[in-house]
């Protein structure tokens, strides 16, 4: 016996609300690596790095975002996304990697190494060697009630591990007109900005579930968001100095 038309969309409603719900605790395909681009908009060199990071983007298996610094605003043109947040963890990376390289357009690959933004050929290599290891964990999201549900599991067996599990609101994509400075006269496109970072928890190698707000996800002309799992260990002056990416995943976008 077939429903009556308001049953039957009752029950495809309820279907449709219960595979979404089945969706979203169900772990994505964990992505091959984590690219942060530190860039800059009074940087002549950086449009050709900021250019492959849009089409890296579109590679499902990566999650490429692009993080602008503003240590180069002196130069006359003040960049419209730069954070000084975004410099001093560019700054914390390259004191961690114990280098002291720090340079735009430059491309850290799963918090660990470094290359110039343009060189496609060095990015995929690391790339590469990365994903021959895969990360130590994995994370499922859930979204319900206002909060959002991060699951951490380790990939292989638990161990003690020090680590921070941030929450990165992303603006999918961004066009930028320049009328001053290096770049004067061009716009620059960019993929996957990130608009803050936002610490919710700690993940110490076990089995875990972090519940943080949902607000967490949000920040103005953010469109999306990504969870990472980052090894932290202590600085100078109270810093946290980032280590690894040890798990990653693409949150939903705003809807």
């Amino acid at each position: 016996m077939f429903p009556r038309p308001r049953h039957l969309a009752a029950t495809i409603a309820v279907f449709a609300l219960g595979m979404a719900a089945a969706q979203a605790q169900t772990p994505a395909k964990a992505p091959k690596a984590v690219i942060e681009l530190f860039t800059s908009q009074g940087c002549s060199s950086c449009p050709p790095a900021d250019a492959l990071v849009v089409e890296l983007a579109r590679d499902p298996e990566l999650i490429a975002l692009t993080l602008p610094v503003t240590y180069w605003d002196y130069l006359g043109w003040k960049d419209t996304l730069g954070k000084d947040s975004f410099a001093r963890r560019q700054k914390f990376y390259a004191k961690a990697r114990g280098d002291g390289q720090v340079y735009t357009p430059q491309v850290v690959i799963n918090g660990a190494a470094h290359a110039i933004g343009s060189e496609r050929g060095e990015i995929e290599k690391a790339v590469n060697q990365f994903a021959t290891t895969g990360f130590a964990a994995r994370i499922a999201l859930k979204e319900e009630n206002g909060a959002l549900q991060i699951r951490v599991a380790p990939t292989g067996g638990e161990g003690d591990v020090t680590a921070g599990i941030w929450i990165l609101p992303t603006t999918h994509q961004a066009a930028v007109p320049v009328t001053r400075g290096e770049n004067q006269g061009r716009t620059l496109a960019y993929a996957n900005v990130v608009r803050g970072m936002v610490r919710v928890g700690d993940w110490t190698g076990k089995e875990a579930t972090v519940t943080a707000p949902l607000s967490a996800t949000q920040a103005p002309e953010a469109d999306g968001y990504v969870v990472i799992v980052q090894a932290e260990r202590p600085g100078k002056y109270g810093h946290v100095m980032p280590g690894a990416i040890l798990a990653a995943a693409k949150g939903m976008a705003k809807r």
